[in-house]
């Protein structure tokens, strides 16, 4: 991993899953952070903090939350918090956002498009910026179809909710900064639990199918309700964090899109196969036929039964293919690769096994 020792990291979205592990992982670098972090998670974000520098051995000075909200005018700060992250900042993570699919158009645009903007001012005012490290998401491609390449973002194909809308907007302005400052976009596919330990803080993506098939394995691993030419690219939350660590302070990844994604996705029937064989033993018998699984589970009684939400339906029938072509090139010098979700697939079934709610 590139040595931080040097660099100040000012970082939004703590104490949020990806950004903790993040911090985690950046400070056995020795970097130093000023954390932004909203007034009602202060208390939370100084209990990770604790447990980070116990873990880590990283030393508890090295840490300063500053109290403040993206969607407000210098991010909240107060004018001394402004004055001291202007001055000390090196690096700069956003990762602050909203990732709830339901959310609603005027919150998004208020934080995801508006506080990416405030973010955006702040990044300019940083004299001594070294890099802008930028979270986006591979589903800023909206309804777009087939191979999507990390080269490409402006589209018309429109979006299935207004996340997948405010982050491609939220993009566009990052993505407009590329020749003025050191940027760097991340998309990230859907992120699920740690390949090692399966520790997730939300269950939602591939756990709607975990969800699902845990709640009669026997009977409902019968038919399988995946679809042969769909592929959901899951990514563990670990490969997230080292590829964001690794490309932290690596030059070659200044002006770079990149997607962390897998690069050879299974199929959600594949999917469901291989859970179904960690639940139970075996694979499916036969294959429900895709467009009575689509109309099937968007009735409003099949969300209540199933426990597969209606909103995230659209995402088992999402026919886009994700080209990681420039995160590999990137990547493979660190020896950060994606694990193939066959080979921890047990790891999430055992962590959703020891906590069924979180």
């Amino acid at each position: 991993m590139p040595v931080l020792s040097n660099e100040t990291i000012f970082l939004t979205g703590f104490p949020g899953f990806i950004a903790g592990r993040l911090v985690e992982r950046l400070a056995r670098g020795g970097a130093r952070f000023l954390l932004l972090v909203q007034p009602a998670f202060v208390e939370r974000a100084h209990k990770d903090i604790a447990r980070i520098v116990e873990k880590t051995g990283a030393h508890a000075e090295s840490f300063r939350v500053v109290e403040g909200d993206i969607t407000r005018e210098d991010l909240g700060l107060s004018a001394s918090d402004l004055e001291e992250a202007r001055r000390e900042t090196t690096t700069l993570f956003h990762l602050a956002a909203i990732y709830d699919l339901g959310v609603r158009r005027d919150t998004a645009l208020r934080v995801n498009v508006e506080g990416t903007r405030n973010v955006n001012r702040f990044a300019r005012s940083i004299p001594n910026l070294r890099r802008y490290h930028y979270v986006s998401t591979c589903y800023v491609a909206g309804r777009r179809t087939g191979v999507i390449l990390e080269s490409e973002l402006r589209h018309e194909a429109g979006f299935r909710n207004f996340y997948e809308e405010t982050k491609y907007l939220a993009e566009l302005e990052v993505e407009a900064l590329k020749g003025e400052l050191p940027v760097t976009i991340h998309r990230p596919a859907v992120v699920c639990g740690d390949s090692r330990t399966g520790e997730t803080a939300k269950y939602d993506g591939v756990y709607y199918l975990i969800t699902y098939l845990r709640m009669w394995p026997g009977a409902l691993s019968l038919p399988n309700i995946g679809n042969r030419e769909v592929r959901l690219n899951v990514v563990p939350i670990d490969f997230v964090v080292e590829a964001l660590a690794a490309l932290a302070a690596d030059e070659r990844a200044v002006g770079a899109t990149v997607q962390l994604a897998d690069p050879a996705p299974l199929t959600t029937r594949e999917l469901f196969d291989v859970i179904a064989r960690n639940l139970v033993g075996r694979k499916s018998l036969f294959t429900i036929p895709a467009p009575l699984v689509h109309t099937t589970l968007r009735l409003p009684l099949s969300e209540k039964i199933s426990r597969l939400p209606r909103i995230g339906v659209p995402y088992f029938f999402l026919k886009q293919t994700y080209d990681t072509a420039r995160a590999r090139e990137l990547l493979d010098p660190h020896n950060v690769r994606c694990p193939r979700f066959p080979d921890y697939v047990s790891a999430l079934l055992e962590f959703v096994e020891r906590h069924p709610k979180l």
